[in-house]
Parts: structure tokens; C-alpha cells; sequence
């Protein structure tokens, strides 16, 4: 099912009625011939010709990351989540590798059509227009994300410019040179872009860029982040996104209420559950998302683990959808929490913290093991500008204190110290 014929316009009863359809589909396919799922369908004694959500959600077992990377290994070296012959696949990703053993994906023409569906309606949803002009500020691996989005853009008419192999420095002048009205990148190196092109002298205020999409990490769902990327690029609005190599795109920011995300339901089937239960959380309860790829039928996932943690919310009167609304986007990751004394910690919640402190250019946290006892260090590079870094080390560690209760040391570096990242960012270190 396309999501550009369902759109978002649709009340509950005829986007359910879509996804059954899909979903029956999508089962029947996979039970004639995938190794993975067909097995898994048939102990669920679930009939594809007549399953209901209902009986879907309660009956077909979860699929977790770990079973999928085993059967990798087990059959070098797509695994055995293959729905057609292998003649019939012409895409070939993979996924970044950082949280774990990377995994292989490949896709059908005919699931790639879909996920560029999926990327329209997130630029859609951004205000991207035929004609405008979009940057890809990233070199193209193997990594799902560049391929789609950069093509979504040529299918919907737009003029799409890669970043490939150049330098920071070449980018931006590209985008200059180019007057790009849209840029695509993660949140951190948007921030690196802006601030290189303030230190070259470079200005900014003379692009028309309009939007800047950015994915792969917590920043583009959190507050100051977005504000410090807005200011430094002269206004443009920041636009969240959501996906994953496995999944395809699966979300995209309310156009009318900023760091609300919303999921496309007539591609995916949506659920929110306890990580420890697995049992579905209530509106506005923290719980772990799972996804159902209703299209990608050479190569699906059925109940899908996917470890972010969201908060689903009531629906507003203003939302002009009826797709499912995550508050703040994603939260994090369920396996990227570390308790310190007692405390859970998520890296986006330290981020939320550190970016209402422009004179911080960049940071890393070091998160270390004595006995049992887990204990964070900050490190900070200030801008070179900074007029008190000393001070600034001081406010941020009272800051960091008010916000989580503890006490986290704080360090100065020398600026330009700290590495820079133009994928996602590993600020995070463990040792």
C-alpha cells in the first residue's frame, strides 16, 4: 500500500481498514516462501485470508535485532528473511554498525518504490517542493538512508546535489555556489557546517535554504539543539525525521507542532510496548517501538523490535492527522542507558543539558566502571571566543547537578580538541 495514495487525510476506520489488507497481503506472501517468517506465521496458527489487528498483535511472536543478525550468520550472507528469489532483488544496504554487528538488507524494486513513497511524505510534510533545490551533506555508502532520500527528491522533481567526497569546506561552498533550499544531514554536523562556514567568514544569511532534515540522532528532536542549528543557519526551520536500514522511513515532524513525530501507519503497523513485558504501554508512558514494514514485502519485518524508546500521546484537535504522535520524537535508545547512583541516564537527556550553553562547541562523555559503580566525566571544547571558559565549566556542572540530582565532573579541553563527526556522532565513550 503506497503512502502517497492513503495520505494522512484519512479517519482511524479507513487507515485500519488499509493496514488489514496490507497486512494480509504482506502474510500471505511470506508464508509461500520466506524461511524466517513463514515458520514463525504458521506456529502463530494465524490464517493471512482473514488475520485481525487484534489477533495479529496478540499471536505473532516479536522479532528482535539479535534473531536477525544469528540468521545472517547462520546463512552467509543475506540470512534467510528473503521473500522471493534472489534474482528479484536489485538493492543492497546495510546498516551502520553502531550498536552491534551490521546487518545486510536487500529490496525489490517494488519494496524501493514504497520506502521513496514513505520519503515523500516526510518531505512533504517538511514543505520540499517540486524545484527546490536539496543538499546531501554525507558521502554515499551502504547506509539506507542517503540512497532514498536522494531519490526521493528526483522522483518528486527536485534538484538533488551530492555531498559525496568533499570537505566540509566544499560543501558548504557547493551549497553557496548552488543556492540549495534544503539541506539533509545529522544533527551534529549540520551544527559542524554551521560552524565552520561562521569561522571561513562564509555567510549563510545569503542562502534561501528553508528546512534542514535531519536524522540518526536525538538532537533533531531536542529543543536548544534545533534553536543553536536554526540560529546558526539564519532561521531555517529544522525538520525531525525517523528511520533505520532495517525499517525504511518511518516518521517524519508535525508541520504544525514542532517535536511532534508522527509515524506513517498506512506503511507501518505501530505499537509501543514495555521493553521488560512487552506488553502495550498507555498515552503518555515511555515504551519500546515496534514496527511492522506493511510494504517491504521481499524483505519485511514483523513485529520488530527496533529498541528506541518513545512516548505516544493523546491526539490534538490540531494535528490534521490521525498517525500516532510520538512526544519529542525518539527518546533514545533502551540499550544506550547507563545508571549512575541509581539514576537513569540517556545521552539525549546530557545533550538537552549541554546545548543551552552556546559557548560549547562540542563535548564527549566518558563513562567508566569502578566496582559496580558507574561514574560519568564530561569533557567540553569552548568556543575560541569564549570569554570565561572556567565559568562556563562551573554553570554546566551545576546545570548537569539541578537536572539529574548528581554530581558529574566537568573538564576543559583546548578548542578544536574534540573529534567532529559528519555521520552519527560517538560522543559516548565507555571504558
Amino acid at each position: 500500500m503506497s503512502a502517497r495514495t492513503t495520505g494522512s487525510k484519512l479517519d482511524r476506520a479507513a487507515l485500519e481498514a488499509g493496514q488489514i489488507e496490507a497486512l494480509r497481503h504482506l502474510l500471505t506472501e511470506v508464508s509461500r516462501s520466506n524461511d524466517f517468517y513463514a515458520p514463525r506465521l504458521a506456529g502463530s496458527g494465524l490464517d493471512p485470508r482473514t488475520v485481525t489487528l487484534d489477533d495479529f498483535r496478540a499471536r505473532f511472536p516479536l522479532t528482535t535485532k539479535a534473531e536477525l543478525v544469528a540468521d545472517q550468520k547462520a546463512h552467509p550472507p543475506y540470512g534467510t528473511n528473503l521473500t522471493y528469489p534472489l534474482s528479484r532483488y536489485t538493492r543492497f544496504c546495510q546498516t551502520s554498525g553502531t550498536t552491534g554487528t551490521p546487518m545486510r538488507w536487500l529490496d525489490t524494486s517494488e519494496s524501493w518504490s514504497w520506502m521513496l513513497g514513505n520519503w515523500r511524505r516526510v518531505y512533504e510534510a517538511a514543505g520540499v517542493k517540486t524545484g527546490d533545490r536539496l543538499f546531501f551533506a554525507f558521502g554515499f555508502g551502504p547506509f539506507l538512508g542517503f540512497w532514498t532520500a536522494f531519490e526521493a527528491g528526483l522522483s518528486l522533481g527536485c534538484m538533488c546535489l551530492p555531498g559525496g567526497a568533499l570537505s566540509t569546506q566544499g560543501r558548504l561552498r557547493v551549497m553557496l555556489d548552488n543556492q540549495v533550499t534544503g539541506l539533509c544531514c545529522t544533527p551534529t554536523y549540520a551544527l559542524r557546517l554551521g560552524e565552520v562556514a561562521r569561522r571561513e567568514g562564509l555567510a549563510l544569511d545569503r542562502l534561501p535554504l528553508e528546512c534542514i532534515i535531519v536524522a540518526g540522532e536525538p538532537g533533531g528532536a531536542i529543543p536548544a539543539t534545533r534553536k543553536k542549528i536554526s540560529e546558526l543557519w539564519g532561521g531555517a526551520r529544522v525538520v525531525d525525521h525517523y528511520g533505520m536500514t532495517e525499517v525504511g522511513p518511518a516518521g517524519y515532524e508535525s508541520p504544525g507542532t514542532p517535536g511532534l513525530m508522527h509515524l506513517i501507519e498506512s506503511s507501518y503497523l505501530v505499537e509501543v510496548l514495555d521493553p521488560d513485558t512487552a506488553a502495550p504501554v498507555a498515552l503518555g508512558q515511555r515504551g519500546e517501538l515496534v514496527l511492522t514494514t506493511l510494504g517491504r514485502t521481499g524483505s519485511p519485518l514483523i513485529r520488530y523490535r527496533t529498541g528506541d524508546l518513545v512516548k505516544p500521546v493523546t491526539p490534538g484537535p490540531d494535528w490534521g492527522t490521525v498517525e500516532i504522535g510520538l512526544e519529542n520524537g525518539i527518546l533514545g535508545r533502551a540499550d544506550d542507558m547507563v545508571v549512575v547512583r541509581g539514576v537513569n541516564i540517556f545521552p539525549s537527556a546530557v545533550e538537552a543539558v549541554i546545548r543551552e550553553f552556546t559557548q560549547v562547541a562540542e563535548y564527549r562523555v566518558w563513562v567508566e566502571s569502578h566496582e559496580a559503580m558507574t561514574e560519568l566525566t564530561l569533557e567540553i571544547e569552548p568556543v575560541e571566543d569564549a570569554p570565561d571558559p572556567e565559568a562556563l565549566k562551573s554553570r554546566l556542572a551545576e546545570a548537569l547537578k539541578s537536572a539529574f540530582s548528581l554530581r558529574v565532573p566537568v573538564r576543559l579541553v583546548d578548542p578544536g580538541t574534540l573529534p567532529r563527526f559528519e555521520l552519527k556522532a560517538k560522543r559516548w565513550q565507555h571504558r
